[in-house]
């Protein structure tokens, strides 16, 4: 029994042996194991550690390398920029886009010039720049150069005196914005701006007043940190050399290049093209809004203020950092100028010179026979003494590609010179001429059409199956069916029907039709090819007057003389054209229109487009293409009468033409509109002098232009071997 115990006893002995072997196996692996984790654990420390140093290294290398740069390389420079005590934005002006015409010659375009400004950055205090003025006016004396002087007061016979026509500024000086005094004699206001602008320790009133004048106007244009003041404008580069050198040491003044709008050929299209001028205080409320600053310029009228949007341009922003002692440390442009688009005019510029030119000749030469015919009968007493032309004056012409109703030429007489525009003695002359040149006939002066308006009858006779072709009414020199309106006629056509009345021009065939479709329908027909109503062209027009009953009181009388072309009725040159084309395009009215395209300044993009091949239709009358037929038939019926083929008629191309006379309180109006070729149109044209008196003229005008276009003559052609009937 003890010895069973012992054997049971040593087994387990054994087992316990072998289990602590086991544990003590597993702790030396799990030692073995730590141990090298242990190990590990130091390596990645380690690594970790050169990692930190070599990025501590880097970083202060980093430090010191700018740090060498800071103080080394450019120690001076920052050390400038660490004193600077302001930073001002300013503007920077946008180029103006440029004008073409049709085939890419300049119309109005920028030249370089050169302004004296100053920079309020440099001059904000108002002893230091009333010096820095006296200094600079001085100056500009001695290179002969004004100053710009808006100043409604001038100093004469040792006093100030208001100068002529200066209320309007006057009661600006002393509106509550300025003075906020009234009744102040001229002295009294220069002595209270003087105060005011701290300029009144001045003993030389002529110092005074320049003082004065100028800074009057830097506060008036918004002289500022962000505005520069322009003293002078477009400077000789002899000036700007003297100026230059002068005020090297005043960095107020500084001489800025510009770029100044110049006008290529002044007498081409005055007034289609207009000019650009400084905002003036009425306009600055709505372009204020827009961004524009009052010392900014702005197209005034014609197609530079029509196309403003796109010829402005951006301007853009540059910082200027100055010192405590306004010395200027650092410029960065931020904001990068975007100059404007060009634009490209329809306008075909030999032609348009050939109109004007032609028209001109014609028209004087109307007036010439006028006054010889007014001689002759006052010499032999004869009754009629007058209305013979002597008063032809002005007319113009305006042809359009009928494809697409774009303006080949439009020319008004009497012309212009807009380069001269702000001449003062050529404006004195433009302002009080009685003829009024600066009034554009083409598009703006609505003259009654006389017997042109009767293909627009006939056309809505046609369609509104008022006539046939067999339509035939007697006419016996006189139309009477109202007895109070009595239409006469030049002859006695006796029966007529459409075309030989067209031909003849007949009035009682007119009148009768007319009394037929009645002022409505014909008002209707009228003003869907293009009468009475707004053509689409970018600049100013007339609507001109559509006669009907919403135009004056209405009676049936008046219906007849509308028919005939008279009446209230009064269209533009520009209409009358738009009408022809209209009939050329068989009813169908395009959008008439000057801009061909709009691209930007390097012209490597277009911006906007009208394109030839796709016309915008403004009005579609519906006329089917048996009617406009017989109304072309009609038109072109008018060049072989006898009379017209010693005029128009002979002329080479075929064409669909109607002459027109209207009666008015001077000398007849003449009108003659045409399109051509007859077969496959082209061109439609309107040429009109007021107070012609003789028809054939403005034909004679008429294929002077046409010759223009289909033979390409330019004005010596013209001069050489002109139309003559």
């Amino acid at each position: 029994m003890p010895m069973k115990k012992d054997r049971k006893f040593q087994s387990q002995l054994r087992k316990n042996a072998k289990e602590l072997i086991n544990i003590n196996n597993r702790n030396a692996r799990l030692a073995a194991k730590t141990a090298q984790q242990e190990k590990e654990k130091k390596d990645t420390t380690k690594l970790r550690i050169v990692i930190c140093v070599i990025l501590l290294i880097a970083i202060f290398a980093g430090f010191a390398t700018r740090l060498f740069d800071w103080q080394i390389v450019h120690g001076e420079e920052y050390k400038e920029l660490s004193a600077a005590s302001t930073a001002h934005t300013v503007d920077s002006d946008a180029t103006r886009g440029e004008i073409l015409d049709v085939d890419g010659h300049p119309l109005a375009v920028n030249e370089t010039a050169y302004n004296i400004v100053i920079n309020k950055v440099y001059a904000s205090e108002d002893h230091q720049l009333n010096l820095i003025i006296i200094d600079l006016i001085n100056t500009l004396k001695q290179c002969g150069v004004d100053y710009i002087d808006e100043l409604p007061i001038s100093y004469m016979d040792g006093e100030f005196v208001f100068d002529e026509g200066s209320g309007g500024d006057v009661e600006y000086i002393e509106s509550p914005s300025m003075l906020n005094k009234e009744g102040l004699t001229a002295t009294e206001i220069v002595n209270e701006l003087a105060k005011r602008y701290k300029a009144d320790n001045i003993d030389d009133p002529y110092t005074k007043r320049a003082v004065v004048s100028i800074r009057y106007n830097m506060e008036k244009k918004g002289f500022s940190y962000e505005q520069v003041y322009v003293v002078a404008s477009d400077v000789s580069s002899d000036a700007v050399a003297v100026v230059s050198e002068r005020t090297q040491t005043v960095p107020a003044v500084e001489v800025r290049t510009v770029n100044e709008r110049v006008i290529k050929n002044g007498t081409l299209i005055p007034h289609i093209l207009g000019v650009v001028g400084k905002i003036d205080e009425d306009e600055y409320a709505d372009y204020k809004e827009k961004g524009y600053g009052l010392d900014d310029n702005i197209g005034k009228f014609g197609i530079e203020a029509a196309m403003e949007d796109y010829l402005r341009g951006k301007a853009g922003t540059k910082t200027i950092i100055t010192d405590e002692d306004g010395q200027i440390v650092g410029e960065e442009e931020t904001v990068k100028s975007k100059p404007g688009d060009t634009v490209y005019l329809t306008i075909n510029s030999r032609i348009q010179e050939v109109a004007a030119y032609t028209i001109g000749k014609n028209i004087k030469e109307a007036q010439k026979l006028g006054l010889e015919d007014v001689k002759k009968a006052k010499a032999s007493n004869a009754k009629e003494q007058s209305k013979m032309g002597e008063d032809c004056v002005a007319g113009a012409a305006v042809m359009l590609d009928v494809r697409d109703n774009s303006v080949i030429c439009a020319a008004s007489y009497p012309n212009y010179d807009i380069s001269k525009f702000y001449d003062p003695d050529y404006s004195e002359y433009l302002f009080s001429d009685k003829d009024i040149p600066m009034f554009n006939r083409a598009f703006e002066g609505a003259f009654a059409p006389g017997s042109t308006f009767k293909p627009c009858v006939a056309t809505a006779a046609l369609q509104e199956n008022i006539i046939t072709t067999d339509t035939t009414i007697h006419c016996n020199g006189k139309y009477d069916y109202y007895k109070d309106d009595v239409v006469h006629c030049l002859g006695v056509h006796g029966n007529q029907k459409l075309e030989s009345a067209m031909a003849h021009s007949c009035n009682c065939y007119f009148a009768e039709v007319g009394r037929r479709v009645g002022i409505t329908t014909m008002y209707m027909y009228a003003e869907k090819l293009g009468l009475g109503a707004k053509t689409g062209i970018e600049v100013s027009e007339s609507t001109g007057v559509l006669a009907g009953r919403d135009s004056t009181t209405w009676f049936e009388g008046n219906t007849v003389q509308a028919a005939i072309g008279q009446s209230d009725n009064a269209f533009t040159p520009v209409q009358l054209a738009t009408y022809a084309s209209a009939i050329a395009n068989n009813g169908v009215r395009y959008k008439t229109h000057l801009v061909r395209k709009i691209v930007n300044y390097e012209r490597t993009e277009t911006v906007l487009e009208n394109d030839p091949k796709k016309p915008v239709i403004e009005a579609e009358t519906g006329v089917s293409q048996e009617n406009i037929d017989l109304v072309k038939e009609a038109m072109y019926a008018v060049t072989q009468t006898d009379n017209m083929r010693a005029m128009a008629g002979q002329y080479p191309i075929k064409m669909g033409c109607k002459t027109g006379t209207a009666e008015n309180a001077g000398s007849d109006h003449n009108v003659f509109i045409c399109f051509a070729p007859y077969d496959d149109p082209e061109i439609a044209l309107c040429v009109l002098f007021e107070h012609g008196g003789r028809s054939y003229l403005p034909q004679q005008a008429a294929c002077d232009i046409l010759d223009a276009y289909f033979y390409d003559k330019d004005v010596d052609d013209i001069k050489k071997n002109p139309w003559k009937f």
